[in-house]
Protein backbone atom coordinates (compact mmCIF):
# COMPACT_ATOMS: atom_id res chain seq x y z
CA UNK A 1 0.00 0.00 0.00
CA UNK A 2 1.00 3.59 -0.65
CA UNK A 3 3.11 5.43 1.83
CA UNK A 4 0.43 7.31 4.19
CA UNK A 5 1.83 10.66 5.38
CA UNK A 6 0.53 11.75 8.88
CA UNK A 7 0.35 15.15 9.30
CA UNK A 8 -0.31 17.05 12.27
CA UNK A 9 -3.02 19.81 12.69
CA UNK A 10 -0.83 21.96 14.58
CA UNK A 11 2.14 22.08 11.35
CA UNK A 12 4.18 24.87 9.96
CA UNK A 13 6.33 23.25 6.98
CA UNK A 14 9.39 25.78 7.44
CA UNK A 15 9.55 24.71 11.41
CA UNK A 16 9.44 21.14 10.42
CA UNK A 17 12.51 21.26 7.78
CA UNK A 18 14.59 23.28 9.67
CA UNK A 19 14.22 21.58 13.10
CA UNK A 20 14.35 17.93 12.06
CA UNK A 21 18.10 18.52 10.68
CA UNK A 22 18.89 20.48 13.99
CA UNK A 23 16.87 17.56 15.79
CA UNK A 24 19.03 15.23 14.22
CA UNK A 25 22.74 16.49 14.87
CA UNK A 26 23.12 17.93 12.07
CA UNK A 27 24.07 21.98 12.74
CA UNK A 28 27.64 21.88 11.56
CA UNK A 29 26.51 20.04 8.52
CA UNK A 30 26.86 21.61 5.42
CA UNK A 31 23.57 22.59 3.92
CA UNK A 32 24.17 24.54 0.96
CA UNK A 33 26.74 25.62 -0.98
CA UNK A 34 25.90 28.90 -3.39
CA UNK A 35 28.08 31.45 -5.72
CA UNK A 36 29.26 33.10 -2.18
CA UNK A 37 29.95 30.48 0.09
CA UNK A 38 28.64 27.75 2.28
CA UNK A 39 26.39 27.53 4.89
CA UNK A 40 25.56 24.99 8.19
CA UNK A 41 22.16 23.76 8.96
CA UNK A 42 22.80 26.18 11.83
CA UNK A 43 23.56 28.83 10.26
CA UNK A 44 20.53 28.07 7.53
CA UNK A 45 18.45 28.09 10.74
CA UNK A 46 19.74 31.33 12.10
CA UNK A 47 18.96 33.34 8.84
CA UNK A 48 15.37 31.77 8.43
CA UNK A 49 14.77 33.07 11.69
CA UNK A 50 16.18 36.57 11.07
CA UNK A 51 14.32 36.76 7.82
CA UNK A 52 10.95 35.83 9.81
CA UNK A 53 11.98 38.62 12.49
CA UNK A 54 12.62 40.89 9.90
CA UNK A 55 9.25 40.60 8.17
CA UNK A 56 7.35 41.00 11.20
CA UNK A 57 9.03 43.54 12.00
CA UNK A 58 8.19 45.18 8.98
CA UNK A 59 4.80 45.09 9.85
CA UNK A 60 3.74 41.81 8.06
CA UNK A 61 0.85 39.73 9.43
CA UNK A 62 0.27 36.12 8.94
CA UNK A 63 -1.76 35.33 5.40
CA UNK A 64 -0.37 38.45 4.07
CA UNK A 65 1.86 37.99 0.68
CA UNK A 66 5.21 38.59 -0.34
CA UNK A 67 6.41 38.22 -3.54
CA UNK A 68 10.51 36.72 -3.62
CA UNK A 69 11.61 36.99 -7.30
CA UNK A 70 15.72 35.95 -5.95
CA UNK A 71 18.26 34.53 -7.96
CA UNK A 72 19.07 31.05 -6.50
CA UNK A 73 21.31 31.37 -3.36
CA UNK A 74 20.99 31.26 0.24
CA UNK A 75 19.07 33.96 0.53
CA UNK A 76 16.70 32.20 -1.20
CA UNK A 77 15.73 28.92 1.20
CA UNK A 78 16.27 31.82 3.76
CA UNK A 79 13.44 34.36 3.40
CA UNK A 80 11.24 31.74 1.44
CA UNK A 81 11.50 29.48 4.93
CA UNK A 82 11.60 32.43 7.10
CA UNK A 83 8.29 34.01 5.34
CA UNK A 84 6.45 30.21 5.88
CA UNK A 85 7.60 30.48 9.96
CA UNK A 86 5.89 34.01 10.27
CA UNK A 87 2.66 31.96 8.68
CA UNK A 88 3.47 35.12 5.85
CA UNK A 89 2.81 33.42 2.31
CA UNK A 90 5.80 33.52 -0.10
CA UNK A 91 5.19 33.89 -3.82
CA UNK A 92 8.19 32.76 -5.60
CA UNK A 93 8.36 34.39 -8.92
CA UNK A 94 9.96 33.10 -12.21
CA UNK A 95 13.24 35.54 -12.46
CA UNK A 96 13.18 35.59 -16.19
CA UNK A 97 9.78 37.49 -16.72
CA UNK A 98 9.16 40.97 -17.67
CA UNK A 99 7.61 43.99 -15.64
CA UNK A 100 4.31 43.95 -17.65
CA UNK A 101 4.65 39.96 -15.41
CA UNK A 102 5.25 41.38 -12.67
CA UNK A 103 3.08 44.71 -12.27
CA UNK A 104 0.74 41.20 -12.92
CA UNK A 105 1.47 39.37 -10.29
CA UNK A 106 1.82 42.53 -7.62
CA UNK A 107 -1.50 43.70 -8.72
CA UNK A 108 -3.45 40.10 -8.44
CA UNK A 109 -1.36 38.75 -5.29
CA UNK A 110 -1.67 42.13 -3.15
CA UNK A 111 1.73 41.50 -1.70
CA UNK A 112 2.62 43.64 1.39
CA UNK A 113 6.46 43.27 0.59
CA UNK A 114 8.84 42.58 -2.16
CA UNK A 115 12.09 40.72 -1.90
CA UNK A 116 14.32 40.86 -5.04
CA UNK A 117 17.82 39.76 -6.40
CA UNK A 118 19.90 43.64 -7.03
CA UNK A 119 20.32 42.69 -10.42
CA UNK A 120 16.39 41.83 -11.06
CA UNK A 121 15.15 45.47 -9.58
CA UNK A 122 15.62 47.17 -12.65
CA UNK A 123 12.54 45.16 -13.94
CA UNK A 124 10.72 46.27 -10.93
CA UNK A 125 11.45 50.00 -11.07
CA UNK A 126 9.02 51.15 -13.16
CA UNK A 127 6.50 49.62 -10.92
CA UNK A 128 7.13 50.91 -7.50
CA UNK A 129 4.69 53.68 -6.41
CA UNK A 130 2.56 52.19 -8.27
CA UNK A 131 0.91 49.43 -6.26
CA UNK A 132 -1.19 50.77 -2.97
CA UNK A 133 -0.62 47.01 -1.38
CA UNK A 134 3.27 47.31 -1.50
CA UNK A 135 4.45 48.75 1.63
CA UNK A 136 7.87 46.99 1.64
CA UNK A 137 11.04 46.92 -0.97
CA UNK A 138 13.74 44.53 0.35
CA UNK A 139 16.92 44.48 -2.10
CA UNK A 140 19.02 41.06 -1.91
CA UNK A 141 22.58 41.73 -2.74
CA UNK A 142 24.19 45.56 -3.78
CA UNK A 143 20.87 47.48 -3.15
CA UNK A 144 20.69 49.58 -6.64
CA UNK A 145 18.87 52.97 -6.01
CA UNK A 146 15.19 53.02 -6.81
CA UNK A 147 13.01 56.06 -8.09
CA UNK A 148 10.32 56.25 -4.93
CA UNK A 149 8.93 54.13 -2.16
CA UNK A 150 10.39 52.71 1.27
CA UNK A 151 13.21 50.38 0.00
CA UNK A 152 15.42 48.11 2.31
CA UNK A 153 18.60 46.16 2.54
CA UNK A 154 17.92 42.18 3.03
CA UNK A 155 21.27 42.27 4.80
CA UNK A 156 20.61 45.13 6.66
CA UNK A 157 17.44 44.09 8.05
CA UNK A 158 18.90 40.05 9.04
CA UNK A 159 21.92 41.72 10.62
CA UNK A 160 19.39 43.49 13.21
CA UNK A 161 17.14 40.58 13.05
CA UNK A 162 16.88 37.98 16.74
CA UNK A 163 18.19 34.44 15.76
CA UNK A 164 15.43 32.97 17.77
CA UNK A 165 12.02 32.96 16.97
CA UNK A 166 8.63 31.35 17.59
CA UNK A 167 6.81 29.35 14.41
CA UNK A 168 3.60 30.96 14.11
CA UNK A 169 0.63 28.97 14.41
CA UNK A 170 -0.29 27.33 11.44
CA UNK A 171 -2.18 24.78 10.82
CA UNK A 172 -1.46 21.77 8.30
CA UNK A 173 -4.40 23.28 5.69
CA UNK A 174 -3.24 26.52 5.73
CA UNK A 175 -2.04 28.33 2.57
CA UNK A 176 1.90 27.88 2.87
CA UNK A 177 3.06 29.82 -0.47
CA UNK A 178 2.11 30.27 -3.80
CA UNK A 179 3.88 29.74 -6.79
CA UNK A 180 1.98 31.77 -10.81
CA UNK A 181 1.59 29.29 -13.24
CA UNK A 182 2.73 29.83 -16.33
CA UNK A 183 -0.16 27.96 -18.10
CA UNK A 184 -0.21 27.79 -22.06
CA UNK A 185 -2.61 30.27 -22.18
CA UNK A 186 -3.64 33.62 -20.75
CA UNK A 187 -2.80 35.53 -17.66
CA UNK A 188 -0.54 33.94 -14.87
CA UNK A 189 -2.24 31.63 -12.42
CA UNK A 190 -1.54 31.96 -8.58
CA UNK A 191 -1.50 28.14 -7.55
CA UNK A 192 -2.17 28.13 -3.42
CA UNK A 193 -0.50 25.50 -1.89
CA UNK A 194 -0.47 24.33 1.48
CA UNK A 195 1.56 23.50 4.27
CA UNK A 196 1.48 19.70 4.50
CA UNK A 197 2.43 19.61 0.60
CA UNK A 198 6.46 19.92 0.56
CA UNK A 199 7.40 17.08 3.14
CA UNK A 200 4.60 15.43 1.10
CA UNK A 201 6.74 14.96 -2.03
CA UNK A 202 9.72 14.45 -0.51
CA UNK A 203 7.69 11.45 1.52
CA UNK A 204 6.13 10.12 -1.14
CA UNK A 205 8.63 10.68 -4.29
CA UNK A 206 12.27 11.63 -3.40
CA UNK A 207 13.09 9.60 -0.61
CA UNK A 208 11.48 5.95 -1.72
CA UNK A 209 11.11 6.76 -5.62
CA UNK A 210 14.47 8.66 -6.65
CA UNK A 211 16.24 6.84 -3.66
CA UNK A 212 17.79 10.57 -1.56
CA UNK A 213 19.98 10.30 1.37
CA UNK A 214 21.23 12.16 3.75
CA UNK A 215 24.97 11.64 2.45
CA UNK A 216 23.89 13.32 -1.23
CA UNK A 217 25.03 16.15 -2.64
CA UNK A 218 22.73 17.91 -4.98
CA UNK A 219 22.40 19.82 -7.89
CA UNK A 220 19.76 21.87 -9.67
CA UNK A 221 19.48 23.01 -12.92
CA UNK A 222 16.39 23.71 -12.47
CA UNK A 223 15.85 27.25 -10.53
CA UNK A 224 14.12 27.03 -6.68
CA UNK A 225 11.36 29.44 -8.39
CA UNK A 226 10.44 26.37 -10.67
CA UNK A 227 7.83 24.18 -8.16
CA UNK A 228 10.55 21.49 -9.95
CA UNK A 229 13.78 23.47 -8.83
CA UNK A 230 11.52 24.42 -5.49
CA UNK A 231 11.57 20.23 -4.41
CA UNK A 232 14.69 19.66 -5.98
CA UNK A 233 17.01 22.51 -4.23
CA UNK A 234 14.62 22.90 -1.15
CA UNK A 235 12.38 20.15 -0.16
CA UNK A 236 13.91 17.15 -1.16
CA UNK A 237 17.67 17.78 0.65
CA UNK A 238 16.12 19.65 3.59
CA UNK A 239 13.74 16.30 4.40
CA UNK A 240 16.57 13.89 4.37
CA UNK A 241 19.42 16.66 5.55
CA UNK A 242 21.26 16.48 2.20
CA UNK A 243 23.84 18.99 1.27
CA UNK A 244 22.84 21.20 -2.18
CA UNK A 245 24.65 23.66 -4.50
CA UNK A 246 22.90 26.47 -5.46
CA UNK A 247 23.42 28.50 -8.69
CA UNK A 248 22.55 32.36 -9.61
CA UNK A 249 23.58 32.48 -12.93
CA UNK A 250 21.54 30.42 -16.23
CA UNK A 251 22.34 26.66 -16.77
CA UNK A 252 24.29 26.89 -19.57
CA UNK A 253 26.24 23.82 -20.17
CA UNK A 254 29.64 25.86 -19.30
CA UNK A 255 27.95 26.82 -15.77
CA UNK A 256 26.56 23.59 -15.48
CA UNK A 257 29.87 21.52 -16.28
CA UNK A 258 31.91 24.08 -13.99
CA UNK A 259 29.86 23.04 -10.82
CA UNK A 260 29.32 19.62 -11.63
CA UNK A 261 33.20 19.12 -11.95
CA UNK A 262 34.38 21.46 -8.78
CA UNK A 263 31.42 20.33 -6.38
CA UNK A 264 30.82 16.43 -7.83
CA UNK A 265 27.12 16.02 -7.05
CA UNK A 266 25.51 12.59 -6.42
CA UNK A 267 22.35 13.82 -7.96
CA UNK A 268 21.59 16.05 -10.41
CA UNK A 269 18.33 17.48 -11.80
CA UNK A 270 18.01 18.35 -15.27
CA UNK A 271 15.55 19.18 -17.96
CA UNK A 272 15.48 17.36 -21.55
CA UNK A 273 16.75 20.37 -23.58
CA UNK A 274 19.82 20.86 -21.26
CA UNK A 275 20.40 17.40 -21.13
CA UNK A 276 20.78 17.42 -24.96
CA UNK A 277 22.72 20.75 -25.14
CA UNK A 278 25.22 18.98 -22.63
CA UNK A 279 25.79 15.91 -24.56
CA UNK A 280 26.43 18.43 -27.47
CA UNK A 281 28.54 20.76 -25.92
CA UNK A 282 32.59 19.67 -26.64
CA UNK A 283 33.60 20.03 -22.93
CA UNK A 284 30.94 17.02 -22.10
CA UNK A 285 33.06 15.38 -19.19
CA UNK A 286 34.20 11.90 -19.62
CA UNK A 287 32.50 9.08 -18.18
CA UNK A 288 34.22 8.52 -14.41
CA UNK A 289 34.97 11.97 -14.06
CA UNK A 290 31.70 12.59 -12.65
CA UNK A 291 30.96 11.29 -9.34
CA UNK A 292 26.68 11.61 -10.27
CA UNK A 293 24.34 8.50 -9.19
CA UNK A 294 21.32 9.23 -10.32
CA UNK A 295 19.49 12.59 -12.79
CA UNK A 296 16.26 13.10 -13.27
CA UNK A 297 14.22 15.11 -15.84
CA UNK A 298 11.14 16.75 -15.80
CA UNK A 299 9.86 19.71 -17.38
CA UNK A 300 8.28 18.30 -20.44
CA UNK A 301 9.37 14.58 -21.86
CA UNK A 302 12.28 13.15 -22.56
CA UNK A 303 13.09 12.22 -26.21
CA UNK A 304 14.45 8.00 -25.58
CA UNK A 305 17.56 9.07 -27.56
CA UNK A 306 19.31 11.42 -25.40
CA UNK A 307 18.04 9.52 -22.22
CA UNK A 308 19.99 6.48 -23.74
CA UNK A 309 22.95 8.75 -25.24
CA UNK A 310 23.19 9.48 -21.78
CA UNK A 311 23.38 6.65 -19.96
CA UNK A 312 25.68 5.34 -22.59
CA UNK A 313 28.29 8.07 -21.64
CA UNK A 314 27.68 8.34 -17.72
CA UNK A 315 26.58 4.87 -17.21
CA UNK A 316 23.71 7.06 -15.27
CA UNK A 317 19.95 6.58 -15.67
CA UNK A 318 17.87 9.43 -15.95
CA UNK A 319 14.91 9.12 -14.31
CA UNK A 320 12.14 10.75 -16.38
CA UNK A 321 8.75 12.10 -14.69
CA UNK A 322 5.99 14.41 -14.71
CA UNK A 323 5.06 16.56 -12.32
CA UNK A 324 3.54 20.03 -12.41
CA UNK A 325 2.89 23.41 -10.98
CA UNK A 326 -0.48 22.36 -9.87
CA UNK A 327 0.71 18.78 -8.23
CA UNK A 328 4.22 20.90 -7.31
CA UNK A 329 5.83 17.97 -7.65
CA UNK A 330 6.69 14.45 -9.30
CA UNK A 331 3.91 11.86 -9.80
CA UNK A 332 4.52 9.98 -12.63
CA UNK A 333 8.10 8.11 -13.03
CA UNK A 334 10.34 5.86 -13.65
CA UNK A 335 12.16 3.68 -11.18
CA UNK A 336 15.59 3.11 -11.06
CA UNK A 337 16.92 -0.01 -13.03
CA UNK A 338 13.89 -0.07 -14.31
CA UNK A 339 13.80 2.75 -16.84
CA UNK A 340 12.45 3.11 -20.23
CA UNK A 341 13.08 5.33 -21.93
CA UNK A 342 10.77 7.58 -24.30
CA UNK A 343 8.24 6.74 -21.29
CA UNK A 344 7.16 8.61 -18.16
CA UNK A 345 7.17 5.29 -16.14
CA UNK A 346 4.36 4.22 -13.73
CA UNK A 347 2.50 6.21 -11.06
CA UNK A 348 4.24 7.37 -7.63
CA UNK A 349 3.10 5.31 -4.91
CA UNK A 350 0.44 7.81 -3.09
CA UNK A 351 -1.03 9.39 -6.58
CA UNK A 352 -3.60 7.81 -8.28
CA UNK A 353 -3.70 7.99 -11.98
CA UNK A 354 -6.64 7.92 -14.60
CA UNK A 355 -6.61 8.72 -18.20
CA UNK A 356 -10.11 10.08 -19.54
CA UNK A 357 -11.77 10.55 -22.90
CA UNK A 358 -13.30 13.60 -24.44
CA UNK A 359 -16.53 12.42 -22.49
CA UNK A 360 -15.09 12.27 -19.37
CA UNK A 361 -14.92 8.18 -19.06
CA UNK A 362 -11.81 6.53 -18.85
CA UNK A 363 -9.78 5.35 -22.20
CA UNK A 364 -9.40 1.60 -22.95
CA UNK A 365 -6.46 0.36 -23.03
CA UNK A 366 -3.60 1.94 -25.32
CA UNK A 367 -6.13 4.76 -26.17
CA UNK A 368 -4.80 8.65 -25.62
CA UNK A 369 -6.93 10.60 -23.37
CA UNK A 370 -5.72 13.67 -20.63
CA UNK A 371 -4.32 12.41 -17.82
CA UNK A 372 -5.86 13.07 -14.11
CA UNK A 373 -4.31 12.99 -10.78
CA UNK A 374 -5.62 12.25 -7.56
CA UNK A 375 -3.01 13.30 -4.50
CA UNK A 376 -2.20 14.68 -1.62
CA UNK A 377 -0.03 17.34 -2.59
CA UNK A 378 -2.94 19.00 -5.17
CA UNK A 379 -2.86 22.62 -4.86
CA UNK A 380 -5.85 24.15 -3.45
CA UNK A 381 -6.81 26.98 -6.34
CA UNK A 382 -6.03 29.50 -8.10
CA UNK A 383 -5.83 32.64 -6.36
CA UNK A 384 -8.83 35.08 -7.99
CA UNK A 385 -10.21 32.69 -10.99
CA UNK A 386 -13.08 30.89 -10.03
CA UNK A 387 -13.25 29.82 -13.79
CA UNK A 388 -10.01 28.31 -14.27
CA UNK A 389 -10.05 26.90 -10.46
CA UNK A 390 -13.69 24.87 -10.80
CA UNK A 391 -12.27 23.09 -14.61
CA UNK A 392 -8.80 22.23 -13.24
CA UNK A 393 -9.56 20.99 -9.94
CA UNK A 394 -12.32 18.82 -9.76
CA UNK A 395 -12.83 17.41 -6.30
CA UNK A 396 -10.01 14.58 -5.72
CA UNK A 397 -9.32 14.84 -9.66
CA UNK A 398 -6.63 17.33 -10.95
CA UNK A 399 -6.63 17.71 -15.08
CA UNK A 400 -2.90 18.00 -16.18
CA UNK A 401 -3.77 19.07 -19.47
CA UNK A 402 -1.65 16.59 -20.80
CA UNK A 403 -2.11 13.52 -23.66
CA UNK A 404 -1.23 10.11 -22.56
CA UNK A 405 -1.60 6.33 -23.14
CA UNK A 406 -0.69 3.76 -21.06
CA UNK A 407 1.60 1.01 -23.06
CA UNK A 408 1.33 -3.02 -22.83
CA UNK A 409 3.85 -2.75 -20.07
CA UNK A 410 1.69 -0.35 -17.86
CA UNK A 411 4.05 2.43 -18.77
CA UNK A 412 2.77 5.73 -19.25
CA UNK A 413 3.35 7.13 -22.51
CA UNK A 414 3.27 10.83 -23.19
CA UNK A 415 1.31 12.46 -26.38
CA UNK A 416 1.43 15.80 -25.82
CA UNK A 417 -0.51 18.93 -24.51
CA UNK A 418 -4.30 18.06 -24.83
CA UNK A 419 -4.83 21.72 -26.67
CA UNK A 420 -2.09 20.86 -29.16
CA UNK A 421 -2.87 17.25 -30.33
CA UNK A 422 -2.89 17.25 -34.19
CA UNK A 423 -5.44 15.27 -36.57
CA UNK A 424 -3.83 13.92 -39.01
CA UNK A 425 -6.49 11.71 -41.40
CA UNK A 426 -8.98 12.01 -38.93
CA UNK A 427 -6.48 10.43 -36.46
CA UNK A 428 -4.52 12.13 -33.19
CA UNK A 429 -1.05 12.59 -34.17
CA UNK A 430 1.32 14.11 -31.30
CA UNK A 431 3.81 16.65 -32.44
CA UNK A 432 5.99 14.93 -29.65
CA UNK A 433 6.15 11.53 -31.49
CA UNK A 434 7.29 13.58 -34.65
CA UNK A 435 10.32 15.39 -32.66
CA UNK A 436 11.29 12.40 -31.15
CA UNK A 437 11.75 11.11 -34.00
CA UNK A 438 13.58 14.26 -35.68
CA UNK A 439 15.90 14.40 -32.46
CA UNK A 440 17.24 10.77 -33.42
CA UNK A 441 19.26 12.25 -36.30
CA UNK A 442 22.68 12.80 -34.75
CA UNK A 443 22.47 16.65 -37.06
CA UNK A 444 19.52 17.33 -34.91
CA UNK A 445 19.93 19.15 -31.55
CA UNK A 446 16.36 20.29 -30.70
CA UNK A 447 13.07 19.98 -32.76
CA UNK A 448 9.51 21.56 -32.09
CA UNK A 449 6.78 20.82 -34.30
CA UNK A 450 3.43 22.91 -35.11
CA UNK A 451 0.73 22.12 -37.25
CA UNK A 452 -0.43 23.46 -40.24
CA UNK A 453 -3.75 22.94 -42.12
Amino acid sequence: SPPRVEIPRDYNAAHDLIERNLAAGRADKIAYIDDAGTYTYGELAARVNRCANALVGLGLRPEERVLLCHLDGIDFPAAFLGAIKAGIVPIAANTLLTTHDYDYMLRDSRARALIVSAQLLPAFAPLLGKHPHLAHVIVSGAAGETAAGPRHSLAGLMAAASTSFTPAETSCDDACFWLYSSGSTGAPKGTVHLHSSLIQTAELYAKPILGLREDDLVFSAAKLFFAYGLGNGLTFPLSVGATTVLMAERPTPAAVFARLRKHQPTIFYGVPTLYAALLASPDLPQRGELRMRRCTSAGEALPAEIGRRWTEHFGVEILDGLGSTEMLHIFLSNRPGEVRYGTSGMPVPGYELRIVGDDGEPVSAGQVGELQINGPTSAIAYWNNREKTRSTFQGPWTRSGDKYSIDAGGYYVYSGRSDDMLKVGGIYVSPIEVESALVTHPAVLEAAVIGRA
